[in-house]
């Protein structure tokens, strides 16, 4: 059997793309100006192009058998969304203002190496290193790219299963972050980073206060609690905390610790919320960047895979660079993102798990494509081939009528998606800071305040300069 080089090995058009997108939002930093205009026209020939292909798709029937996974798979990774922003908070919380203030960023050798490469590499090389070309948001709006890519088959069929493969495994590798997090609590690399972002009691939890704090340094107090296996010591009267009507969640008041500052829901507490400080084994950030890049290379392959892991590795090293995370966090997120999308392949796999349907269905339809040949009926041959490549047997005594309803309710479904989906990019892009803020808050991440703080400095040394 001869070998066929797949869609991606003869067309980049979806690597260049995903490369523009880049490049042109990197402008923020270089020319606002031309930004403000080039980076909406870039997203409207995008959309424009990709409504172009909704009529001539045919695999809406696939895409509507993975409506149900692909919905199922939102919910449990909203889910654990929330499940990740209460644990943020608690793990920073728990512990009071001063623990934080006091306790010293752990040694990291990953910090010393690249602090290390700043005095042995060229300036410029350096300096490529710092900036921010690639961010959380644009590893989300990449793989969107990579799903609305089956319009043009560069990506295999349905891309709602590419979706929800990508939240499913996205909803697992944030719930074992959050445990992960939450089973051991590390001080920040930034010592500064609680007090900037949290409301909460200077003084731990009344919990901490009898289990942690009398043992927390004494190297003889440690060692009696050791051999008793007991908490021994008397702490005396605890202090207390603050404690708001919640109604049936004011079981959340010891996990978020508000303060008489604070006002309104537990959920308008969260929402305050500007990112993480102790949410640090592993990195949310290089979870997602990672999952994108597997997904890249699994679903379309080619030069274009090699650079969005490049901008993997930079996303990391910028990661450690700037203290968002101890190199540690980078390194275990890296390979339980490979290790996740690997264990994941039921939902969707770029290899043809259908073929062996298709050779079945080919069989049924043998004798009437022999006799449809015989009778030189070249548009039966392709109506009956066409079964076969759309996966969408239609029964030999289905009516016309049966076959336009089915047809009418597919262009239905076909609207409502592309509907859905371009809504749902419109509003992330315009709704909100560098259109990803909401995740970012969910996901603990604030990478994009930095962003506009650089962009900021630079306006006022370019003002200082003219």
């Amino acid at each position: 059997m001869r070998w066929r080089p797949p869609v991606t090995a003869r067309a980049g058009g979806l690597g260049v793309a995903a490369v523009s997108y880049v490049a042109v939002d990197y402008l923020r930093y270089l020319s606002p100006a031309w930004h403000s205009w080039l980076m909406p026209a870039l997203w409207s020939v995008l959309a424009l192009v990709a409504v172009s292909r909704v009529p001539f798709y045919r695999h809406w029937s696939v895409e509507f058998r993975s409506v149900f996974p692909f919905v199922a798979s939102m919910i449990f990774m909203l889910s654990t969304f929330l499940f990740e922003a209460l644990s943020v908070r608690s793990v920073s919380a728990v512990l009071g203002l001063d623990w934080h203030s006091d306790s010293p960023p752990l040694p990291d050798s990953g910090q010393w190496f690249l602090l290390a490469l700043n005095e042995k590499l060229h300036p410029t090389l350096v300096e490529i290193l710092r900036a921010h070309i690639i961010g959380l948001h644009h590893f989300l709006m990449l793989f969107m790219m990579l799903a609305f890519s089956v319009l043009f088959d560069s990506v295999k069929a349905p891309g709602l299963g590419l979706g929800a493969r990508y939240m499913f495994t996205m909803a697992i590798g944030r719930f074992l972050r959050a445990i992960t997090f939450v089973s051991t609590i590390l001080p920040s690399a930034r010592p500064w980073c609680a007090l900037a972002r949290f409301s909460v009691p200077a003084h731990p939890h009344p919990w901490l206060q009898k289990y942690y704090v009398p043992y927390a340094s004494n190297s003889a107090a440690i060692r009696q609690v050791i051999n008793r296996d007991i908490a021994y010591a008397d702490v005396g009267n605890y202090i207390g905390d603050y404690r708001p009507d919640w109604g049936s969640m004011s079981f959340l008041i010891d996990f978020l610790r508000p303060t008489s500052s604070d006002e309104g829901s537990w959920f308008n507490l969260l929402k305050k919320a500007g990112g993480g400080c102790n949410d640090l084994i592993y990195s949310g950030h290089i979870l997602v960047a990672v999952l994108t890049a597997m997904a890249w290379t699994e679903a379309y392959g080619g030069f274009s895979s090699a650079v969005i892991w490049l901008f993997v590795l930079h996303s990391a090293q910028r990661e450690i660079r700037e203290r968002h995370h101890y190199t540690v966090d980078c390194v275990v997120a890296i390979y339980v993102g490979i290790l996740l999308w690997k264990m994941t392949g039921f939902l969707w796999s770029a290899k043809d798990a259908s073929r062996s349907r298709r050779l079945c269905r080919l069989e049924k339809i043998h004798g009437r494509l022999i006799q449809a040949a015989k009778d030189s009926d070249m548009d039966d041959i392709r109506e009956l081939l066409k079964e076969v490549e759309t996966d969408t047997p239609e029964s030999h005594g289905s009516s016309s009528g049966s076959v336009r309803t089915r047809s009418r309710a597919m262009w239905v479904f076909a609207s409502a998606t592309m509907l859905s989906a371009l809504t749902v990019v419109f509003l992330a892009l315009t709704w909100t800071t560098d259109g990803f803020s909401w995740i970012l808050r969910v996901t603990g991440s604030s990478r994009h305040q930095l962003g506009s703080k650089n962009l900021q400095n630079k306006q006022r040394t370019d003002d200082g300069m003219s």
